[in-house]
């Protein structure tokens, strides 16, 4: 199972939107089985998988999210028949995600997140790391991808502990790539304080308007005299076409698309993925 967390500190640079669509197009394409945690407060990725009325429908009916995973918590539950009992959380074992389809699941995100108190060194931020390790034994899942939230919180702190890489969306302008240096060493110090092995798999620039045009060229410019960064940029890059954001409001992928040039980038940006993932597994 090889557990990838999509990260950047910096929000709009289409981290969901990758995320989804390499798991839909390696469970799709691929036949990969493929797991998809969303563990940003902010649960993107969960929306773009549900409707409203689904995703309500699925809390409900006390379906699993990502809070099951955190709060282990012993609550009170009031009864008329048998008053105030106890409930204890459930085994991490237990908590099972959504089947999207056959080879695509999702652990969804819950805005109640920001509820919970994660004060960081309580163990806690091990769980996730424990949970994927429990529900493989169940699933067999071939990657794990973990929509992380824009900020250096416990709960990326979550992500990079249970993941062996991490894989950075980057736009095309000067501000993220000053946040990718900044990214790279908080992660440095996640490496340190816990022990992680994790490496970053690469770099994708996201939400490209014209290859021909100067910020475009100037990124790839930039990029390519840096030594750290420039081995690990990605040679295919991701569009910025509305039919995508369309796409999404639908609750339909890139693949689902009549565009070709999306698509390419797609399979591209992943046939990358896989040559980068075999050359580290050797």
């Amino acid at each position: 199972m090889i557990t990838i967390s999509l990260i950047n500190m910096k929000g709009g640079v289409g981290k969901t939107t990758l995320t989804i669509n390499l798991a839909h197009f390696l469970s799709n394409r691929e036949n990969s089985k493929v797991l998809v945690v969303d563990i940003d407060p902010q649960f993107n990725s969960t929306q773009c998988l549900f409707s409203g009325e689904e995703y309500v429908d699925y809390l409900k009916n006390n379906n699993d999210t990502i809070i099951n995973i955190f709060d282990d918590s012993v609550k009170s539950k009031l009864s008329t028949v048998k008053g105030t009992t106890k409930e204890s959380a459930k085994e991490l074992k237990d908590v099972e995600p959504f089947h999207f389809s056959d080879n695509l699941h999702i652990l969804p995100g819950n805005l109640e997140l920001y509820k919970l108190d994660m004060a960081s060194g309580t163990g806690r931020e091990n769980r996730l790391k424990q949970y994927l390790r429990e529900i493989n034994k169940k699933n067999k899942y071939d990657f794990v991808l973990i929509d992380t939230p824009p900020t250096p919180s416990v709960w990326m702190t979550s992500a990079l502990i249970a993941s062996q890489y991490y894989l950075i969306p980057v736009k095309p302008d000067p501000i993220s790539f000053v946040g990718i240096d900044l990214l790279e060493n908080i992660i440095d110090q996640k490496r340190d304080s816990y022990d992680l092995s994790i490496k970053c798999i690469g770099l994708v620039m996201t939400m490209i308007d014209r290859i021909d045009s100067t910020i475009f060229r100037d990124a790839k410019a930039y990029v390519k005299k840096n030594k750290k960064w420039a081995p690990l940029l990605f040679k295919k890059h991701l569009p910025k076409r509305s039919e995508i954001a369309k796409l999404q409001l639908q609750k339909q992928f890139i693949l689902d698309s009549t565009n070709s040039e999306i698509k390419t980038a797609l399979a591209g940006i992943v046939s990358e993925l896989k040559i980068r993932l075999e050359d580290e597994q050797e």
